[in-house]
C-alpha cells in the first residue's frame, strides 16, 4: 500500500493519496485545488489516480475534483446522499460499499453530522475480508480532539440540531465501531473553523480519541447537541460561496498562467473602478507606508481565509506583495475560488516612492499610548475582532465585539467618524480590521500593537486570559 498524508497548514487542510503498488491504481481523496503534488507522487511512484473521493461538499476550501478529473480522467466519488446535488458527472457510495484498489480495499461508512451527504472512508492494506483497517479517513466527522460542526448549513435551510443527532449516531454507531488501533485521518486540524478543539495533531487513533476527546466523553445525545454546538467559532465569510462553488461546473484553475503587473495609475484606476487592493506584506511594512484605501492581510498567516473575510466573493482583485511572491498569492486565492485577479502592482517600494501623494502610513499604538488615548478621547470605540471563545477569556473594558469573519456584515453597527482603535490578541487580526475599516471610508483608525497579549503583559489585572491565535 502506498499512503500519504497532505498537510496545507495556511487552510490546515489534510487530503490523502492511497494507492496499491501492485496494480498502481490510486485515489485521492479531499484534494486541495493546486493538484501538482498529488500528480508529481502518483508518477513518481508507478501510480495512476483513478478516482477523486470527497467526503463531502465542502465549505473552507474549493477542492481540486474537477482539477484532478480533467489532467487524469478519474472519477468523481461522493456519498450516496450527494446524489442529484452536484452540476458535473459523480459515483456515489453508500454505506459498506467497497472501492478496490488490488490488494488494497477502501470501504465507504455513510457518517452524515457534519453534513447529510459525508462520509469516511476505511483502508484495508489487505483487503476487508482478511485484514484489519489500517486508518479512517474521517473528512469533517471526526478530529483530533473534536468532532465536525453541525451548524453550518443552518444558511441551507438544514438545522443544527437535527444534523448533530445524525453525528452523534454516526460517531458512536460507524466510527467508534472501529478497533481502538485504527488510525485516524482527518481532513482538517487547529485553525480550522470547521471546529473548536481541534488538535495540533494530523494523526490519532480511534482508541486516543476515545479516551481523550471531549465529544466522545459518555452524555446522551440531547447533551452531545448542546456541546458541540456551543462556543463555535464565526465561520468565515466566504464559506457559503466555496460550498456552493464546490457542487458546480466551473472553470479549472492554471496554475503556471502568471499575474499580469500594473502600473501604479492602473492600480489606483482599478481600486476606483470597484477592485480590492489586497496588500499582502506583513503588517509592519504595510504600517510604513501603503497605497490608501488597501487592505492588508499578510502572506505569513492565514492569507486566503482572512482575504475571504474582508471582501464579498467575485470582487476583482488587485495584489501588492513581497517581490515574486505573486503566483504564491495568486494560488492560495485560488485555494478559496477566488480567481478574479486583475494583476499585481509592479514594484511597490519604487511605485510608493514616485507617488508619494498615493501613500499613507498606518497608526499602530502601544499599550501605554493606547491608555493615554482611553484616557484623553472620551468617545474612543475600542473594537475587539477575535473570536467568542477568545473574548470569554478576558477583553478590554468597554469595548465592542465584532468578530473578523463578521465585520464586513456589521459596519453599519459603527460610526465612521468616532475615533477607533482595533485589536485581537496578537496583531495579525487587527491589522486586516483596521486596513479594512479604513477602506471604508473610517477616518481615525489604529490598531494595538501586539493586540490583548501585550495588554495582559503591560496591565496584568485587565483580564482573565490572553485568548488564543493571533
Amino acid at each position: 500500500m502506498f499512503f500519504r498524508q497532505y498537510y496545507l497548514g495556511c487552510l490546515s487542510h489534510a487530503s490523502y493519496l492511497i494507492g496499491d503498488i501492485t496494480t498502481g491504481q490510486a485515489v485521492v481523496v479531499d484534494p486541495q485545488r493546486d493538484v501538482g503534488e498529488y500528480l508529481a507522487d502518483a508518477e513518481a511512484n508507478g501510480l495512476r489516480i483513478v478516482k477523486v473521493l470527497e467526503t463531502h461538499f465542502h465549505a473552507d476550501f474549493l477542492s481540486g475534483h474537477l482539477e484532478l478529473a480533467s489532467r487524469t480522467g478519474a472519477t468523481i466519488g461522493y456519498g450516496a446522499a450527494a446524489e442529484g446535488r452536484a452540476e458535473f458527472p459523480i459515483e456515489t457510495y453508500a454505506d459498506g460499499d467497497r472501492i478496490s484498489l488490488g490488494q488494497v480495499e477502501l470501504v465507504v461508512r455513510e457518517t452524515p453530522g457534519h453534513t447529510p451527504e459525508s462520509i469516511s472512508i476505511v483502508v484495508y492494506p489487505e483487503g476487508a475480508d482478511g485484514g484489519a483497517p489500517y486508518g479512517v479517513m474521517t473528512g469533517d466527522t471526526l478530529f483530533i480532539g473534536d468532532v465536525g460542526r453541525p451548524d453550518l448549513l443552518a444558511s441551507f435551510g438544514v438545522t443544527a440540531e437535527d444534523l448533530g443527532r445524525m453525528l452523534y449516531h454516526s460517531l458512536h454507531e460507524k466510527l467508534m465501531a472501529l478497533p481502538d488501533e485504527t488510525k485516524v485521518f482527518p481532513a482538517h486540524g487547529a485553525g480550522s473553523a470547521c471546529g473548536k478543539n481541534l488538535s495540533t495533531e494530523t494523526v490519532s487513533t480511534i482508541g486516543e480519541q476515545r479516551r481523550t476527546n471531549y465529544a466522545l466523553a459518555p452524555m446522551t445525545e440531547d447533551e452531545f447537541v448542546a456541546v458541540v454546538t456551543e462556543g463555535q467559532p464565526v465561520a468565515p465569510l466566504y464559506f457559503p460561496f466555496a460550498a456552493v462553488l464546490n457542487r458546480k461546473e466551473r472553470e479549472l484553475l492554471n496554475d503556471e498562467e502568471r499575474v499580469p503587473t500594473l502600473t501604479i495609475d492602473e492600480v489606483v484606476a482599478q481600486q476606483h473602478a470597484g477592485a480590492v487592493v489586497i496588500d499582502a506584506r506583513d503588517d509592519a511594512a504595510f504600517a510604513t507606508a501603503h497605497l490608501r484605501g488597501s487592505v492588508n492581510v499578510g502572506l505569513g498567516g492565514r492569507f486566503a481565509e482572512y482575504a475571504g473575510e474582508v471582501m464579498r466573493p467575485e470582487t476583482p482583485i488587485v495584489l501588492v506583495t513581497p517581490p515574486g511572491h505573486e503566483m504564491e498569492a495568486k494560488i492560495r486565492l485560488a485555494r478559496i475560488g477566488f480567481d478574479n485577479i486583475v494583476g499585481a502592482l509592479d514594484d511597490p517600494t519604487e511605485a510608493f516612492v514616485t507617488r508619494p501623494e498615493l501613500v499613507e502610513p498606518a497608526s499602530r499604538l502601544s499599550v501605554e499610548a493606547l491608555r493615554d488615548r482611553m484616557a484623553s478621547v472620551p468617545n474612543l470605540v475600542l473594537l475587539d475582532v477575535r473570536n467568542p471563545g477568545e473574548v470569554a477569556l478576558g477583553t478590554l473594558p468597554g469595548a465592542v465585539h465584532i468578530s473578523l469573519p463578521a465585520l464586513l456584515n456589521r459596519l453599519d453597527e459603527l460610526d465612521p467618524a468616532t475615533p477607533t482603535v482595533v485589536y485581537c490578541a496578537g496583531g495579525y487580526r487587527s491589522s486586516i480590521a483596521a486596513s479594512m475599516l479604513r477602506s471604508h471610508g473610517f477616518a481615525d483608525v489604529s490598531d494595538l500593537l501586539g493586540g490583548y497579549t501585550a495588554w495582559l503583559g503591560a496591565m496584568p489585572t485587565a483580564g482573565a486570559g490572553a485568548g488564543a491565535g493571533a
